[in-house]
């Protein structure tokens, strides 16, 4: 920018004048806080002040026994208004949690959540909140994204709801990794219908491929020009070519004012006590400082700073020094209604990998949307150099980008020599993100263009997965897989994973996650310098006479070096019982007979015992909600299984829900009550342009010489027009204060005038 533009346009400068008289208008302001330091709140206003409304607490109390862990999560809310009030708070948990426990606790008074249809649930909830009782309920709008609604939270009154889950711990690459969702990312949706998609004429530059392939450049797909990124809309389903699709409930407001100096800011807690059979080495975690304590053969686990900001997802990998020879093994439980449940965690052989390799097209697919703005957008860069350093010479492979467009490097896939390597550097460091999230126009370019002969194709997805159409990119993965697979790799501090782990499912790869941080850029570099080959496929289970029901999954995925597959089931009869795992290694049929040692009396108390039947239940629950969803939601025998499941073994589903209710009357006029959102703090690392429907200050900054060139402007203009100016400003001061007596406090439901103009506009304030 010049010292002084020659011209300044009329519009810019109503613009900037508009900005700083709204400015002085709210004087005198706070100090703009530090985003990542704030926690939610609900925000309510009394006597024209900005009053915070928070979820005043979040603890976690973990039990891990070996590789399966339970969960107790109490959420304490607190109304420090003198009005009553309505919330709901959106809050993530792992996508196979199984949940099977919720209680409220209010004044003394603890009340055991009932499991229930979800419209019933609903409508029992609706019913309390008519009659002025307190009530929670609890709603799946995501395998892995909640929402629990609270009615009546009365001022000065706290209420508690603890959520009790059981889940697995998986073996990723050689090691168990723990995963605690903490906080929900935004969503894009899109302008609504995709698109056809129409390759438009490439962009030649001077250069070619050395296979005389098409020059280098962007294959434009769609244009950017008319569509928006915008954050999930709530409607409670749409229909749309005999879709029955789940909306998102809106999304709430970002963390972006001071909070009162009396409410921590720093609301989550973390107690887990890791116990296993043999012992722990390597226990740590890339996303918290923790404080490790050790006693006999338990380890306790503590977040280092005491409580921590929900801003990121908690992550802990630890070792067990179990044999390296292990190749299968089995836990059971049995029960004197139920009959026994089996796990059978299943590690692949250990081979050699490169000899296991042919020649391979890789297609590494790039989120270059506006969420990826910043850190995310440099880790996979950093990703991008690595994996194309460390092709092989007979590898052919393709670039695409992809926000509200999609582009690529060339035409058709090129042979990887060092001349194409090299411009395909130069290709990916030329990207910048902005735009909305088409995950789904994406996935189907990279499988438009036909691969070269005698390939595996291995397609490399890259993203933070932050969209609200899941359904649909699940489905076109599952429709056009054919022989290919997909690598999914999440890039960010609090990603979507449910997306990514059903993309490599049903992509027969793996997903991966880079958190973002100090060493994201290492991370990435390991991983994508090591894409990994599967030495076991094509699984099955001979199980030898043994009467196994339910089985799942029923699709055995493929074994990478470093990670299992865990299979569960049902049985009538224990004891011992030999079985065959039978698979391919490299084409070449492979079979690991194992004996296992069924229970069959009631016996054990640890909890990996006790979960057993209720992660059995979740992982068919998970099973079941695949197959509706791809097959188009209309199945209804199968939805009836999954209300069955949830309502027989009393866990939360997208068709069931806990409620529970008070039977003392706390608000004497129920209908006066207004209801918030509880915003969420800014995921860490993610910019605000993932945020586009915010009124986020703070993203962008101009230049020093710029802003010096609009104060002489200003001063110039102050000084021709100072006495219109000041009439302006009193008017100003008068609508921003709404002319209600100061000290009168806002009716419910009622939007304050006195906030800045900017805030009511945007919506960004509250809700109504």
């Amino acid at each position: 920018m010049t010292f002084l533009s020659k011209y300044v346009s009329v519009s810019s400068l109503a613009a900037s004048l508009a900005t700083v008289f709204s400015t002085l208008s709210v004087l005198p302001a706070a100090a703009e806080p530090d985003l990542d330091d704030l926690s939610g709140t609900v925000v309510a206003t009394s006597g024209g002040k900005e009053i915070h409304l928070p979820l005043l607490k979040a603890d976690y109390r973990v039990e891990v026994d070996g590789d399966v862990a339970h969960v107790e999560l109490t959420q304490t809310f607190l109304n420090p208004t003198k009005l009553p009030l309505n919330a709901t708070y959106l809050f993530p948990l792992n996508q196979k949690a199984a949940i099977h426990a919720m209680r409220m606790d209010l004044d003394g008074e603890t009340i055991v959540a009932r499991i229930k249809k979800k419209d019933e649930a609903k409508a029992t909830f609706e019913k309390a909140k008519r009659e002025g009782k307190a009530a929670a309920l609890l709603t799946q709008h995501r395998p892995n994204m909640f929402t629990q609604d609270i009615a009546h939270l009365m001022p000065g009154r706290p209420v508690k709801v603890t959520l009790e889950y059981a889940q697995t711990v998986p073996k990723i690459d050689g090691a168990y990794e723990l995963v605690m969702p903490m906080v929900v990312g935004p969503r894009y949706e899109g302008p609504g219908p995709q698109a056809a998609m129409e390759a438009s004429q490439i962009i030649a530059g001077d250069h070619r491929t050395e296979d005389d392939g098409p020059g280098y450049g962007d294959t434009a797909y769609a244009s950017d020009e008319s569509i928006s990124a915008k954050p999930a809309a709530f409607k409670h389903s749409e229909t749309g070519s005999g879709w029955q699709i789940d909306k998102l409930p809106a999304y709430p407001q970002v963390i972006g004012q001071n909070a009162p100096k009396e409410i921590d800011p720093r609301r989550v807690s973390l107690e887990l006590a890791l116990k296993a059979p043999m012992p722990v080495w390597r226990l740590s975690s890339e996303t918290h400082a923790l404080e490790v304590s050790s006693q006999g053969d338990m380890q306790t686990v503590r977040f280092k700073s005491g409580r921590a900001i929900d801003n990121r997802d908690f992550v802990l990998r630890y070792e067990l020094a179990a044999q390296s020879d292990v190749a299968a093994g089995a836990s059971s439980r049995y029960e004197a209604d139920g009959g026994g449940y089996f796990s059978l965690l299943i590690e692949p052989p250990k081979l050699p990998t490169e000899d296991m390799i042919g020649q391979r097209e890789l297609v590494f697919v790039l989120d270059t949307s506006g969420s990826m703005t910043g850190q995310p957008m440099e880790a996979s860069k950093t990703f991008m150099s690595a994996a194309i350093k460390a092709l092989r010479p007979d590898d052919y492979f393709r670039i695409l980008r992809f926000s509200n467009n999609t582009s690529q490097f060339a035409g058709d896939a090129v042979l990887a020599t060092e001349r194409n390597k090299r411009q395909a550097l130069k290709f990916v460091s030329s990207l910048e993100a902005g735009g909305g999230t088409e995950i789904d126009r994406a996935v189907n370019t990279a499988f438009d263009q036909a691969q070269p002969d005698n390939t595996t194709r291995i397609v490399v997805f890259l993203t933070d997965g932050y969209i609200g159409d899941e359904a649909t990119v699940i489905s076109s993965v599952a429709n056009r897989i054919g022989k290919a697979r997909i690598y999914a790799f999440g890039v960010g501090n609090s990603v979507n994973r449910f997306l990514l782990d059903a993309m490599a499912s049903e992509g027969r790869g793996y997903a991966r996650y880079v958190a973002l941080g100090e060493d994201a850029g290492d991370a990435a570099e390991s991983l994508a310098a090591n894409l990994k080959t599967p030495l076991l496929t094509d699984i099955s289970i001979d199980w030898n006479g043994l009467k196994v029901e339910g089985q799942s999954p029923a699709r055995i995925p493929d074994l990478f070096e470093g990670g299992s597959v865990r299979v569960m089931g049902r049985y009538t009869v224990g004891g011992r019982h030999t079985i065959f795992v039978n698979g391919l290694v490299n084409g070449h049929a492979a079979r690991l007979p194992l004996e296992i040692d069924l229970k069959s009396t009631v016996d054990g108390n640890a909890v990996s015992s006790r979960a057993l039947p209720l992660i059995w239940a979740r992982e068919q629950i998970f099973d079941k909600e695949r197959v509706y969803t791809i097959g188009g939601s209309t199945d209804t025998q199968l939805k009836q299984e999954i209300v069955d499941l949830g309502l027989t073994y009393s866990l939360q589903t997208r068709f069931t829900s806990f409620v529970a209710v008070s039977e003392k009357v706390v608000n004497g006029a129920p209908g006066a009550t207004s209801h918030r959102n509880v915003p969420l703090p800014q995921v860490a690392g993610v910019s605000t342009n993932a945020y586009p429907s915010l009124n986020l200050s703070g993203s962008s900054a101009p230049e020093p010489e710029g802003i010096f060139g609009l104060m002489l402007v200003l001063l110039a203009v102050a000084a021709r027009f100072r006495l219109q100016l000041a009439n302006s400003f009193r008017r100003l001061r008068d609508r921003v204060r709404g002319f209600r007596p100061r000290g009168e406090e806002a009716t419910p439901g009622e939007l304050d005038l006195a906030l800045p103009r900017t805030l009511r506009r945007d919506g960004w304030w509250l809700e109504t």
